[in-house]
């Protein structure tokens, strides 16, 4: 096999995301990253339980060991993320990733020493070493894997990243906090146990084919400061991603509040003990990783930004049903594992925490697909790299806030009540920003919920450049399907009384469509329409018309116009060659948004809203694109109609 794989692999589509651990472009990363994630978290665990519990030391009082080591863990992130992300563009990721698993050998050489001796600061040290370890890592880990998948794979790899990711964290902690308690040799086990993971990561990650540099060429600015404040300013010129880097921070503030109260959750609100606040941080994993993995059958393997919304939603509602589940628990004696989850009131609380977890995955796996696929290839490294500082600082404000609302007298359900509130909030703001988040989601419930819709072909919708993507017109809901159907927002060239129609009509003015008119009905329109097409073609962007010129009265395909003439003539004046896509919606004639009713002699739509019922197979059928010299309005209208012959919708 060889050692090299090319930029996103035109790969075949596999049965489901755990094919890929299969595949040696995907499962060594995997169980590298897995191993990595899984001895950070042993090590940093068994360390806190050692300074809590078994040394005595005066200058840090066990209170305080936890809040010490996650902040020396954090610490480099905010240091030296920017210069990772140089390093990862700069060099190959492959090489990167050995060097990093090399570098974590030695740290856990120093650390296996530290416990056996006892050495707290050399522990300090080491716990500092590997948050620079993790963030090394951090950049390279997200910028491999666009490199190596298809864009269709792509929600699928990073579900599975980010589910392996917790179920290693849950591992880790759980064997960290179990091989430290063991008598006489528990320091020793730790030692070995950090050692050997070290050194199983390093083999694995042998296997790992290159992945070249995306930007040789790049000059290292070693001045984390300057390199910091570069990166920021670098992800905010795509606004898409600097928002959406904002959103998977606002992620992690929102984790790192519910990660952080659960001992004293299950403590002072729960009255369990250690193994209850073990139970929660399960629960929660499970829940994240769940998430994670259910991205990839929510999204059919596209990169599916109309989730994230679900995932706010869910976030918020169960956060908030979480604090009245926890408000009324009557005070009782400490209960251990079993008595806890004997009573019924507890598994309300297990419930909310399983499934805002959850949400919170099907929120964040598509956030990072998307900044995969958006951020400038060069760039990649640095974008994820000035995320990781985002995140770091946004984890940092969590916990100042949390501790600001206990010290002013606030109970720990009264804290996630007001993070579930804010949730709602942001996420509103994030989604008025950039609307694109709320028009997929409408899509995706359209195309899942009002309608079964089965798509054919959709990999020949062009995932770069400018396109123009043309469909026969049979009803108001029309651009949505095409919308759900594209990983790609979609500028939609619409007759102008479309966005008179209600509650459509705002839908379509968010989603920046281009409204048009008949030259001779109002030639400004008709002029400005043709000057935002060409402008969206030159920025490289998908243009969608429907040549037919108004929706069908009668469900028959009609008369291709000649607009796309002009669009195409208009893109050739400015070097362009677009492709064109023919496209076949099938199935909607009969269905509430099309003019099926005759009322008054005119045909009309929205009249009968329950005349087909409800979950009505709808399809789009998607044919080869055809080069622009070639295409004339009748070609197109013939290759329409040879889709429509055999409709995805009674496939």
């Amino acid at each position: 096999m060889p050692d090299t794989l090319p930029a996103n692999p035109d790969a075949p589509v596999h049965p489901n995301q755990f094919a890929l651990l299969r595949q040696r472009r995907f499962g060594p990363f995997f169980w590298t990253q897995f191993a990595g994630a899984a001895n950070d978290n042993l090590f940093k665990f068994a360390f806190t339980v050692l300074v809590t519990y078994q040394l005595s030391v005066s200058w840090m009082p066990p209170a305080m060991a936890g809040l010490v080591i996650g902040a020396l863990f954090i610490l480099p992130f905010l240091l030296f993320s920017a210069t990772s992300g140089q390093l990862t563009d700069k060099h190959d990721k492959t090489q990167m990733i050995r060097f990093v698993k090399n570098l974590e050998i030695a740290i856990m050489l120093l650390a296996a020493a530290g416990f056996v001796l006892g050495n707290v600061v050399v522990l300090l040290v080491c716990t500092f070493l590997m948050g620079l370890h993790s963030t090394l890592f951090g950049p390279v880990k997200f910028a491999y894997l666009p490199q190596v998948l298809h864009e269709r794979e792509l929600t699928g790899g990073n579900g599975m990243v980010e589910m392996g990711t917790f179920v290693a964290i849950l591992l880790g902690q759980v064997a960290g906090g179990l091989l430290v308690a063991v008598p006489q040799v528990g320091h020793a086990w730790v030692a070995g146990a950090c050692v050997a993971l070290a050194l199983l990561g390093r083999l694995v990650a042998q296997g790992i084919p290159s992945a070249p540099a995306t930007d040789p060429q790049l000059r290292i600015n070693w001045n984390p400061f300057t390199e910091t404040w570069r990166n920021l300013k670098l992800a905010h010129g795509n606004t898409v991603v600097f928002r959406s880097l904002l959103g998977i921070s606002w992620m992690w503030f929102f984790g790192a509040v519910f990660l952080s109260q659960f001992p004293n959750f299950a403590k002072e609100v729960l009255h369990g003990d250690e193994r209850v606040a073990s139970l929660l941080l399960v629960v929660f994993s499970v829940g994240i990783g769940t998430g994670s993995l259910l991205c990839e059958v929510l999204s059919r393997r596209q990169v599916e930004i109309g989730l994230v919304p679900l995932g706010a939603i869910g976030m918020s509602v169960f956060a908030i049903d979480l604090y009245f589940a926890s408000r009324g628990l009557p005070a009782v004696p400490v209960m251990g594992l079993s008595a806890f989850v004997s009573q019924a009131e507890h598994w309300r609380v297990m419930a909310d925490l399983a499934l805002l977890s959850l949400f919170a995955g099907l929120y964040s796996v598509p956030m990072y697909a998307l900044i995969q696929l958006r951020s400038q290839p060069t760039h990649r490294a640095r974008i994820i790299a000035a995320n990781n500082i985002l995140n770091a600082l946004f984890m940092i404000a969590s916990s100042v806030i949390a501790g600001g609302l206990l010290a002013a007298g606030a109970t720990v359900p009264q804290i996630f009540l007001l993070t579930g509130i804010a949730n709602a909030l942001v996420a509103a703001y994030i989604f008025l920003l950039v609307p694109e988040y709320l028009l997929r989601f409408i899509a995706w419930v359209a195309s899942r919920f009002v309608y079964r819709f089965q798509i054919r072909g959709d990999a020949q919708i062009p995932l770069q450049g400018a396109a123009v993507l043309v469909c026969n017109h049979v009803s108001f809901v029309d651009p949505v399907l095409l919308m759900a159907a594209s990983p790609r927002p979609i500028h939609f060239v619409m007759d102008h009384r479309i966005f008179a129609t209600p509650v459509l009509g705002a839908l379509f003015r968010l989603a920046k469509a281009i409204p048009i008119a008949p030259q001779k009905e109002d030639p400004a329109i008709y002029e400005a329409a043709f000057a935002r097409v060409a402008h969206a073609l030159r920025e490289g962007e998908l243009v969608a018309i429907f040549p037919e010129g108004a929706i069908t009265q009668d469900g028959t395909l009609q008369p291709f116009k000649g607009g796309i003439m002009k669009i195409l003539e208009q893109a050739r004046a400015d070097g362009l060659e677009v492709p064109v896509v023919p496209m076949a919606l099938s199935n909607l004639w009969g269905s509430f948004f099309s003019r099926i009713e005759l009322r008054g002699g005119k045909r009309r739509a929205m009249v009968k809203p329950f005349r087909r019922g409800f979950f009505n197979r709808v399809g789009l059928d998607v044919g080869a694109p055809l080069p622009a010299a070639e295409v004339q309005p009748a070609l197109l209208q013939a290759r329409v109609q040879q889709l429509l012959a055999a409709p995805a919708a009674k496939v």
